[in-house]
């Protein structure tokens, strides 16, 4: 009996050990809060462009503010439109960096020879065309912030290049062979899966142990729809302002779409429909017939069809509407078009050629 009164008594002292640790967790988070919140505070930034209700998001804002004062390089990683630029500038403005450049390079959006010059500048003569010296982006960010996008994309020649920078903060401009130095902290970010690149041979194995210092995943907006209520509601205050309407809200069944649809194209998709819904509504409260899923939802009855089934038939409608949006919206600029839609300029002519259109 008293053997099993101590086993009861330490079950229940086991549980409250676990009880104790999770409070203690929950204040730790809960002071990081805190102190991001002054340290935002402090250097005049917020995260007003970062929408979140969530625990995931929350996470992640923290650790972003617990990395943001050390040198080391951070890598982002998540699908096309999460807001991985928004987070590398909050990591800058958290950063002892934060009163010099952050500068945002696109790798994927420009070809190998011109990636190499628009990085590490390049001399007089040192190709057809080239006229005059060209500082390059890392003298640029020297003391700041030089943000690599789409970092899978780059040329093995440019791997090198980095890699050779991270080691030893040391570059020549091409076409030179002056050895310069810059004190530049690199952020990079891709959509893609690095590790599987490095298995193929694609990418450098050295190269990405130095950009993946500290990883920082930001999840699609499928996974954290506790967000979109949030989300929607600064989209339809910032485009309502922007187009001089006083939108109210959305209407419940307007709502419950908006909830249920998983965005592809993640929160910019989202940002695209409720901005293309505020242009376009007659009323105070956005309707179903403002979304961009209405044009496909065909008459009364078949309006009736389960929502579910209304969205899986939909969305390749939807994405032909605002795919050819996009690209009126940009003047048929194809780089311009997938940054709105959210996606790689690579993806944007993919579909471009799948449903066989031809922009604006």
């Amino acid at each position: 009996m008293a053997r099993g009164a101590r086993s009861k008594r330490g079950v229940e002292f086991e549980e409250l050990l676990l009880l104790v640790e999770r409070v203690a967790e929950r204040r730790t988070l809960i002071r990081e809060n805190e102190i991001l919140r002054e340290q935002l505070g402090e250097k005049g930034v917020t995260t007003d462009r970062i929408i979140y209700r969530g625990e995931k998001m929350r996470s992640l804002i923290n650790m972003a503010g617990r990395v943001a004062p050390s040198r080391a390089t951070v890598l982002l990683q998540g699908e096309s439109g999460t807001g991985k630029e928004l987070l590398a500038r909050l990591i800058h403005h958290l950063s002892p960096r934060s009163s010099r450049r952050v500068i945002v390079v696109n790798c994927g959006a420009l070809h190998e020879n011109l990636l190499e010059s628009e990085l590490f500048g390049h001399e007089k003569g040192a190709f057809t065309g080239a006229t005059s010296r060209r500082i390059g982006r890392f003298e640029e960010a020297d003391g700041g912030t030089l943000f690599l996008d789409e970092i899978s994309e780059l040329s093995p020649q440019v791997q090198v290049k980095l890699l050779r920078f991270l080691q030893e903060h040391e570059f020549q401009r091409l076409g030179g062979n002056q050895t310069l130095r810059a004190d530049v902290r690199v952020i990079s970010a891709t959509n893609r899966d690095l590790e599987k690149r490095v298995k193929e041979g694609a990418f450098r194995e050295d190269l990405f142990y130095r950009l993946n210092v500290v990883l920082l995943s930001i999840p699609p907006l499928r996974e954290r729809k506790e967000d979109i209520p949030a989300l929607i509601d600064h989209f339809l205050r910032r485009y309502g302002d922007e187009n001089g309407k006083e939108i109210q809200g959305l209407s419940s069944e307007a709502q419950d779409i908006l909830l249920k649809y998983d965005y592809p194209g993640n929160v910019r998709e989202l940002e695209n429909i409720v901005e293309r819904a505020v242009v376009i509504a007659r009323e105070e409260v956005i309707s179903v017939e403002d979304l961009p899923f209405r044009d496909v939802a065909g008459d009364t009855a078949d309006s009736r069809k389960s929502e579910e089934g209304l969205l899986r038939g939909s969305i390749e409608e939807l994405e032909k509407k605002l795919i050819l949006e996009a690209m009126e919206k940009s003047g048929d600029n194809q780089s311009r078009a997938a940054d709105l839609l959210g996606i790689s300029e690579r993806m944007l002519r993919y579909k471009l050629k799948k449903y066989g259109l031809k922009g604006s």
